[in-house]
């Protein structure tokens, strides 16, 4: 299947700017907190920029140049996914003075009372448009979906990108519920934000643990399992043993995450 793949596609890849995950690790900047560039059939995309995300962009060997992005996508409204947005929106168009691009977000990342996308800078923009359960997106090289709102203090999604060759879905934070299983089912890479170790006993984390982590892996069977946004205890505790555990006890690549990290998707999709 790969050897089909066209020359659009050939040159897919995912790169992470930052793999940190809630607040301490990203005040302290632990870990990176830049989001995730993908590029797709010929568009680059920026997926939650937070701090810091313009630098890394321009840092990156061999530069990831904000202007030649094709949009960006919030999964949801939270500083650690979108502070760098506004900033990102002027680089991609140039101040402005090329109107270009796209951003796709939930509907409180633009109207609530204290929206994170300004208002002026979305009138650089080509298109905006609201992230939805249920919704799907069509862009000339790919499809994107967002099939089920997730459970998180604010307006969430994941995303499900697919492509010639298979596809790739995002898991963003949320609260363990089973049916994520069942709306990402079928994804050949499964990218997950596992915040925490394990939760805290005396209050509700709305964010995966790895054991919770671990089960939607095993019950979607992706060809490729991926961790990131990672909180301190799961710092704490190596991503990367567990990541190496996961995929011993599942039979499942599993791979963790690191800054800075470039994975061509073509050879992901077709991993044994």
């Amino acid at each position: 299947m790969i050897a089909d793949i066209s020359n659009e596609y050939k040159e897919d890849f995912l790169k992470f700017l930052g793999t940190a995950g809630a607040r301490f690790v990203v005040s302290t900047q632990l870990r990176s907190s830049g989001g995730l560039w993908l590029s797709l059939g010929g568009e680059d995309i920026l997926i939650d920029p937070g701090p810091g995300s313009l630098l890394k962009c321009l840092s990156s060997r061999p530069k990831l140049d904000p202007p030649k992005l094709s949009g960006i996508i919030l999964t949801h409204r939270h500083l650690d996914h979108s502070n760098d947005v506004n900033i990102l929106i002027e680089a991609m168009t140039v101040g402005g003075r090329n109107k270009k691009g796209f951003v796709y977000a939930p509907r409180d990342a633009f109207e609530s009372a204290d929206p994170v996308i300004q208002i002026y800078v979305q009138s650089f923009l080509e298109k905006t448009g609201f992230l939805e359960e249920g919704g799907i997106i069509k862009r000339p090289s790919y499809s994107l979906a967002t099939p089920v709102r997730h459970q998180h203090p604010v307006e969430t999604y994941g995303l499900r990108f697919f492509l010639p060759y298979g596809n790739l879905s995002i898991i963003s934070d949320t609260a363990f519920f089973p049916s994520l299983i069942d709306n990402y089912k079928g994804s050949d890479i499964l990218i997950l934000n596992v915040v925490v170790f394990q939760d805290h006993v005396d209050k509700k984390i709305y964010h995966l643990n790895f054991n919770q982590a671990a089960e939607i892996i095993e019950g979607i069977n992706p060809k490729v399992a991926i961790l990131t946004h990672f909180g301190m205890t799961m710092l704490q505790q190596k991503p990367f043993l567990l990541a190496q555990k996961l995929q011993s006890e599942l039979g499942i690549k599993v791979l963790a995450a690191s800054d800075g990290m470039k994975l061509g998707l073509a050879s992901l999709v077709g991993s044994d």
